[in-house]
Protein backbone atom coordinates (compact mmCIF):
# COMPACT_ATOMS: atom_id res chain seq x y z
CA UNK A 1 0.00 0.00 0.00
CA UNK A 2 2.81 2.43 0.82
CA UNK A 3 4.49 1.62 -2.50
CA UNK A 4 1.30 2.30 -4.46
CA UNK A 5 0.76 5.59 -2.58
CA UNK A 6 4.32 6.65 -3.38
CA UNK A 7 3.90 5.75 -7.06
CA UNK A 8 0.66 7.74 -7.24
CA UNK A 9 2.41 10.73 -5.69
CA UNK A 10 5.29 10.52 -8.17
CA UNK A 11 2.92 10.19 -11.13
CA UNK A 12 0.97 13.17 -9.86
CA UNK A 13 4.13 15.26 -9.63
CA UNK A 14 4.96 14.38 -13.23
CA UNK A 15 1.44 15.17 -14.37
CA UNK A 16 0.84 11.58 -15.52
CA UNK A 17 -2.30 11.12 -13.41
CA UNK A 18 -4.02 7.81 -12.87
CA UNK A 19 -3.17 4.65 -14.79
CA UNK A 20 -6.40 3.82 -16.60
CA UNK A 21 -7.32 0.37 -17.94
CA UNK A 22 -7.76 -0.05 -21.68
CA UNK A 23 -10.01 -2.81 -22.94
CA UNK A 24 -11.02 -5.65 -20.66
CA UNK A 25 -9.35 -7.81 -18.01
CA UNK A 26 -7.61 -9.97 -20.63
CA UNK A 27 -6.00 -7.07 -22.50
CA UNK A 28 -3.31 -6.27 -19.95
CA UNK A 29 -3.09 -2.66 -21.10
CA UNK A 30 -3.15 0.65 -19.28
CA UNK A 31 -2.81 4.29 -20.34
CA UNK A 32 -1.77 7.30 -18.31
CA UNK A 33 -4.56 9.74 -17.58
CA UNK A 34 -2.40 12.46 -19.10
CA UNK A 35 -2.20 10.64 -22.44
CA UNK A 36 -5.91 9.85 -22.45
CA UNK A 37 -6.91 13.43 -21.63
CA UNK A 38 -4.66 14.84 -24.33
CA UNK A 39 -6.26 12.53 -26.88
CA UNK A 40 -9.76 13.51 -25.77
CA UNK A 41 -8.99 17.23 -25.79
CA UNK A 42 -8.05 16.94 -29.46
CA UNK A 43 -11.55 15.64 -30.11
CA UNK A 44 -13.13 18.32 -27.89
CA UNK A 45 -11.35 21.00 -29.93
CA UNK A 46 -13.78 20.27 -32.75
CA UNK A 47 -16.90 21.05 -30.72
CA UNK A 48 -18.12 24.56 -31.67
CA UNK A 49 -18.03 27.15 -28.92
CA UNK A 50 -16.46 24.89 -26.28
CA UNK A 51 -13.32 25.74 -24.37
CA UNK A 52 -12.20 23.07 -21.93
CA UNK A 53 -11.01 24.25 -18.54
CA UNK A 54 -10.24 20.94 -16.84
CA UNK A 55 -10.75 17.20 -17.24
CA UNK A 56 -10.26 14.13 -15.10
CA UNK A 57 -10.89 10.45 -15.86
CA UNK A 58 -11.34 7.91 -13.10
CA UNK A 59 -13.34 5.05 -11.65
CA UNK A 60 -17.07 5.37 -11.00
CA UNK A 61 -17.83 4.89 -7.30
CA UNK A 62 -19.62 1.69 -6.33
CA UNK A 63 -19.35 0.21 -9.82
CA UNK A 64 -17.97 -3.35 -10.02
CA UNK A 65 -14.43 -3.91 -11.28
CA UNK A 66 -12.69 -6.98 -12.67
CA UNK A 67 -9.41 -8.66 -11.79
CA UNK A 68 -6.88 -8.31 -14.63
CA UNK A 69 -5.44 -11.58 -15.91
CA UNK A 70 -1.91 -10.15 -15.89
CA UNK A 71 -0.04 -8.21 -13.25
CA UNK A 72 -0.87 -4.49 -13.58
CA UNK A 73 1.63 -1.65 -13.18
CA UNK A 74 1.96 -0.45 -9.59
CA UNK A 75 -1.09 1.53 -8.53
CA UNK A 76 -2.99 0.96 -11.78
CA UNK A 77 -6.78 0.93 -11.72
CA UNK A 78 -8.47 -2.45 -12.30
CA UNK A 79 -10.59 -2.93 -15.42
CA UNK A 80 -14.04 -1.44 -14.97
CA UNK A 81 -16.30 1.42 -16.01
CA UNK A 82 -14.77 4.88 -16.02
CA UNK A 83 -16.22 8.35 -15.77
CA UNK A 84 -15.11 11.61 -17.34
CA UNK A 85 -15.44 14.87 -15.43
CA UNK A 86 -14.87 18.08 -17.35
CA UNK A 87 -15.41 21.79 -16.89
CA UNK A 88 -15.78 24.10 -19.86
CA UNK A 89 -16.82 27.56 -20.92
CA UNK A 90 -19.47 27.86 -23.59
CA UNK A 91 -20.22 30.40 -26.29
CA UNK A 92 -23.00 32.96 -25.89
CA UNK A 93 -24.06 32.08 -29.43
CA UNK A 94 -24.56 28.35 -28.73
CA UNK A 95 -27.19 27.07 -26.28
CA UNK A 96 -25.39 25.53 -23.32
CA UNK A 97 -27.40 22.25 -23.36
CA UNK A 98 -26.58 21.80 -27.03
CA UNK A 99 -22.86 22.47 -26.50
CA UNK A 100 -22.77 20.15 -23.49
CA UNK A 101 -24.46 17.33 -25.37
CA UNK A 102 -22.10 17.70 -28.33
CA UNK A 103 -19.10 17.69 -26.00
CA UNK A 104 -20.39 14.66 -24.07
CA UNK A 105 -20.97 12.71 -27.28
CA UNK A 106 -17.54 13.63 -28.64
CA UNK A 107 -15.74 12.61 -25.46
CA UNK A 108 -17.52 9.30 -24.94
CA UNK A 109 -17.25 8.32 -28.60
CA UNK A 110 -13.55 9.13 -28.77
CA UNK A 111 -12.85 7.33 -25.48
CA UNK A 112 -14.48 4.17 -26.77
CA UNK A 113 -13.63 4.12 -30.48
CA UNK A 114 -10.26 5.89 -30.58
CA UNK A 115 -8.71 4.75 -27.29
CA UNK A 116 -10.52 1.68 -25.96
CA UNK A 117 -11.47 3.25 -22.63
CA UNK A 118 -14.61 1.91 -20.98
CA UNK A 119 -15.92 5.40 -20.28
CA UNK A 120 -19.66 5.27 -19.65
CA UNK A 121 -20.41 8.67 -18.11
CA UNK A 122 -19.33 12.24 -18.80
CA UNK A 123 -20.23 14.74 -16.10
CA UNK A 124 -19.87 18.27 -17.45
CA UNK A 125 -19.82 21.61 -15.65
CA UNK A 126 -20.17 25.00 -17.33
CA UNK A 127 -17.98 27.61 -15.64
CA UNK A 128 -18.60 30.67 -17.81
CA UNK A 129 -19.72 31.98 -21.20
CA UNK A 130 -17.50 33.63 -23.78
CA UNK A 131 -18.18 35.55 -26.96
CA UNK A 132 -17.63 33.90 -30.31
CA UNK A 133 -18.80 30.55 -31.74
CA UNK A 134 -15.34 29.32 -32.66
CA UNK A 135 -14.10 25.96 -31.40
CA UNK A 136 -11.12 26.42 -29.13
CA UNK A 137 -10.71 23.22 -27.15
CA UNK A 138 -8.94 24.97 -24.30
CA UNK A 139 -5.49 24.00 -25.54
CA UNK A 140 -3.68 26.07 -22.94
CA UNK A 141 -5.84 25.38 -19.92
CA UNK A 142 -6.11 21.69 -20.70
CA UNK A 143 -2.35 21.33 -20.24
CA UNK A 144 -3.19 21.35 -16.53
CA UNK A 145 -6.05 18.86 -16.64
CA UNK A 146 -4.22 16.14 -14.70
CA UNK A 147 -3.09 17.70 -11.43
CA UNK A 148 -1.74 15.67 -8.53
CA UNK A 149 -4.25 15.13 -5.72
CA UNK A 150 -3.21 18.22 -3.73
CA UNK A 151 -1.84 20.74 -6.22
CA UNK A 152 -1.74 21.78 -9.85
CA UNK A 153 1.30 20.78 -11.90
CA UNK A 154 1.84 20.99 -15.67
CA UNK A 155 2.39 17.58 -17.26
CA UNK A 156 5.68 16.69 -18.87
CA UNK A 157 6.29 14.62 -21.93
CA UNK A 158 7.58 11.12 -21.32
CA UNK A 159 11.37 10.86 -21.64
CA UNK A 160 12.56 8.83 -24.57
CA UNK A 161 14.75 5.78 -24.27
CA UNK A 162 18.04 7.09 -25.63
CA UNK A 163 21.56 5.91 -26.21
CA UNK A 164 22.43 7.35 -22.80
CA UNK A 165 20.34 4.55 -21.30
CA UNK A 166 21.31 1.50 -23.38
CA UNK A 167 19.23 -1.65 -23.21
CA UNK A 168 21.44 -4.71 -23.44
CA UNK A 169 21.05 -8.47 -23.20
CA UNK A 170 17.63 -10.17 -23.06
CA UNK A 171 15.89 -6.96 -22.01
CA UNK A 172 17.46 -5.10 -24.90
CA UNK A 173 16.27 -7.83 -27.27
CA UNK A 174 12.72 -7.51 -25.94
CA UNK A 175 12.95 -3.74 -26.33
CA UNK A 176 13.94 -4.22 -29.97
CA UNK A 177 10.98 -6.56 -30.49
CA UNK A 178 8.54 -4.11 -28.92
CA UNK A 179 9.97 -1.16 -30.86
CA UNK A 180 9.53 -3.02 -34.16
CA UNK A 181 5.80 -3.56 -33.70
CA UNK A 182 3.84 -1.40 -36.18
CA UNK A 183 2.25 1.53 -34.38
CA UNK A 184 4.93 1.92 -31.72
CA UNK A 185 6.40 5.41 -32.00
CA UNK A 186 9.07 4.77 -29.38
CA UNK A 187 9.60 3.22 -25.97
CA UNK A 188 9.28 5.54 -22.99
CA UNK A 189 10.24 5.65 -19.33
CA UNK A 190 8.37 8.52 -17.62
CA UNK A 191 9.14 7.21 -14.13
CA UNK A 192 12.79 6.56 -14.86
CA UNK A 193 14.57 3.24 -15.34
CA UNK A 194 14.11 1.13 -18.45
CA UNK A 195 11.00 1.08 -20.64
CA UNK A 196 11.05 -2.72 -20.57
CA UNK A 197 11.03 -4.42 -17.18
CA UNK A 198 11.19 -8.14 -16.50
CA UNK A 199 10.42 -9.73 -13.15
CA UNK A 200 10.79 -13.39 -12.22
CA UNK A 201 8.97 -15.72 -9.90
CA UNK A 202 10.66 -18.85 -8.59
CA UNK A 203 7.87 -21.03 -7.23
CA UNK A 204 6.27 -21.85 -9.56
CA UNK A 205 8.63 -20.50 -12.24
CA UNK A 206 7.07 -17.56 -14.06
CA UNK A 207 8.10 -14.35 -15.75
CA UNK A 208 6.33 -11.02 -16.24
CA UNK A 209 7.21 -8.28 -18.75
CA UNK A 210 6.08 -4.66 -18.60
CA UNK A 211 6.54 -2.36 -21.59
CA UNK A 212 6.06 1.41 -21.62
CA UNK A 213 5.56 3.06 -24.97
CA UNK A 214 4.21 5.90 -27.09
CA UNK A 215 1.73 5.15 -29.88
CA UNK A 216 2.33 6.49 -33.38
CA UNK A 217 -0.11 8.84 -35.14
CA UNK A 218 -3.16 7.22 -36.67
CA UNK A 219 -2.83 3.96 -34.74
CA UNK A 220 -5.32 2.58 -32.23
CA UNK A 221 -3.64 2.37 -28.79
CA UNK A 222 -5.33 -0.83 -27.67
CA UNK A 223 -4.60 -2.66 -30.92
CA UNK A 224 -0.94 -1.61 -30.78
CA UNK A 225 -0.68 -2.73 -27.15
CA UNK A 226 -2.16 -6.14 -27.93
CA UNK A 227 0.35 -6.61 -30.74
CA UNK A 228 3.23 -5.63 -28.46
CA UNK A 229 2.09 -8.05 -25.76
CA UNK A 230 1.92 -10.90 -28.27
CA UNK A 231 5.31 -10.06 -29.77
CA UNK A 232 7.28 -9.81 -26.53
CA UNK A 233 5.60 -12.87 -25.05
CA UNK A 234 6.53 -14.99 -28.08
CA UNK A 235 10.08 -13.61 -28.06
CA UNK A 236 10.52 -14.26 -24.35
CA UNK A 237 9.40 -17.89 -24.58
CA UNK A 238 11.25 -18.76 -27.78
CA UNK A 239 14.30 -20.11 -25.96
CA UNK A 240 13.12 -20.80 -22.40
CA UNK A 241 9.71 -22.34 -21.87
CA UNK A 242 8.67 -20.46 -18.75
CA UNK A 243 5.10 -19.20 -18.31
CA UNK A 244 5.26 -15.55 -19.32
CA UNK A 245 2.79 -12.71 -19.07
CA UNK A 246 3.09 -9.17 -20.39
CA UNK A 247 1.49 -5.80 -19.66
CA UNK A 248 1.70 -2.57 -21.62
CA UNK A 249 1.54 0.98 -20.29
CA UNK A 250 0.84 3.64 -22.92
CA UNK A 251 2.29 7.00 -21.89
CA UNK A 252 1.65 9.02 -25.06
CA UNK A 253 -0.60 9.03 -28.10
CA UNK A 254 -0.32 11.19 -31.18
CA UNK A 255 -2.98 12.77 -33.35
Amino acid sequence: MKTETLMQSVRGGLGLGRLLPLGGPDDGTWITEQAAVRALRRKAAGVPGVRLESMRIGPIPHEPVLEPTVRPPAGALPPGPLGIEAAFTGSVTTPVPQAAEQLRTALLTAADEELGLSAVTADLRVTDLHEGPEADGGLQSVENVVPPPSQEAPPRSSPRATAAEPLRGPIGELADVASAVPGVARLTAPLGGHPVRVTHQDDPPARHIQVQLAVAPGRHPLEVARAVRDAVTVAATSDVQIPTTAAVLITETAA
